[in-house]
């Protein structure tokens, strides 16, 4: 909307993780640099924890982009609340690997057999999995045991554990000792600082061909770092809303005012007000919490002390990753089931080549 009053080329501030705008942080650059290492090791697991919307699932994105298919197979996929049996089942999927109706000890072999015919054709096998802090123990072991697979003296597989904070407590549990022998690298993303935050808009910026329309003061970029705390996806969430009250506004300069009017919305908008006079802080109401707010006599509530402080004081309070983490998980679902019906597609395909190749040949 406000992309041609700017003489934006595109929208800057998504939420949706793009490579193109990979902003390399001290944080990020040091992540990345981990990750290239593992990648040059070749075995092993590489561990990249961070705070929901640190930019890990953007990392991830920018990595698999500078990989050579042409010596890499790699394979993306997310956690969600996942077994043992399960992750099997995921990491053959998203490898291409037909695993429908087959025990687990015939999916293992199966699983055995693509890594050695990749490693037999030059390339290596790159697993990254996204969410780690959903695994099961169980599912945790299983891809432990799918390090042991090895040809002569080489690892077959290499994987990257990718999770929010709470994935470093599962790793120091005692059943994960195994795991921890096998970890050669890990790293914590942390938020970005108020420099590197006033960067970080600027950068976006001019990935869309920013020439100075709006300006940002010094003042501003101040609020927005300190209502982000430094976090990506919140900066993103937050400048979005200034750029579109900015246009509105007609405005060609972005001042403190402007933000905190702009914070103070926001915060408005996460109360959602229930038949109870309890307060749900969340983003985005059912429709049926809609529809209870619209009958709610709200002039009667504000006249009540006690749920009017209530009210008052629910905005400030509101925890923004909790938002953050239900889009984080919808966005990764979606580029995981995306790509592996991708991969079903292609080895279908190339099934019914083959088959179309031995019928003509049969003729």
């Amino acid at each position: 909307m406000y992309e041609a009053y700017f003489g934006l080329r595109g929208k800057p501030f998504q939420l949706n993780p793009d490579p193109s705008f990979f902003y390399g942080s001290r944080g990020h650059r040091r992540a990345m640099a981990y990750l290239e290492y593992g990648l040059h090791q070749n075995e092993g697991f590489i561990v990249i924890t961070g705070e929901v919307g640190a930019g890990k699932t953007l990392l991830v994105r920018s990595l698999l982009e500078k990989l050579d298919s042409k010596k890499i197979v790699a394979a993306n996929l997310v956690s969600t609340q996942i077994d043992a049996d399960d992750i099997l089942r995921l990491v053959a999927a998203s490898f291409g690997i037909p695993s429908k109706h087959l025990s687990k000890s015939d999916l293992l072999l199966a699983i055995e057999a693509f890594l050695v015919s990749t490693t037999a054709a030059g390339k290596r096998a790159l697993l990254i999995v996204d969410e780690a802090q959903n695994l099961t123990p169980k599912a945790v072991e299983e891809l432990r045991m799918l390090s042991n697979f090895q040809l002569e003296d080489h690892a077959l597989l290499q994987s990257f554990l990718v999770g929010q904070p709470e994935f470093r407590a599962i790793m120091q549990s005692p059943e994960m000792v195994q795991l921890r022998q096998r970890v050669i690298a890990s790293y914590h993303l942390g938020p970005l600082d108020l420099q590197e935050t006033h960067a970080y808009v600027e950068h976006r910026l001019a990935c869309v061909g920013w020439k100075g329309n709006p300006t940002f003061d010094q003042d501003a970029m101040r609020e927005i770092y300190n209502v982000s705390q430094g976090i990506p996806r919140r900066i993103n969430a937050v400048c979005d809303r200034i750029m579109l009250a900015a246009f509105l506004g007609e405005q060609r300069r972005v001042g403190a005012e402007l933000v905190n009017q702009i914070v103070s919305e926001m915060r408005e908008e996460q109360v959602t007000p229930t038949g109870t006079g309890d307060v749900d802080a969340t983003i985005g109401a059912a429709p049926a919490a809609s529809q209870a707010a619209e009958s709610l006599d709200l002039q009667r509530l504000l006249a009540n002390p006690e749920a009017a402080k209530l009210l008052a004081n629910a905005g400030p309070s509101f925890d923004m990753t909790r938002f953050d983490e239900r889009l984080a998980l919808l966005e990764r679902t979606l580029s995981t089931t995306l790509n592996t019906l991708g991969q079903l597609l292609k080895s279908a395909q190339e099934q019914g080549g083959a088959q179309a190749e031995g019928g003509a040949a049969a003729k």
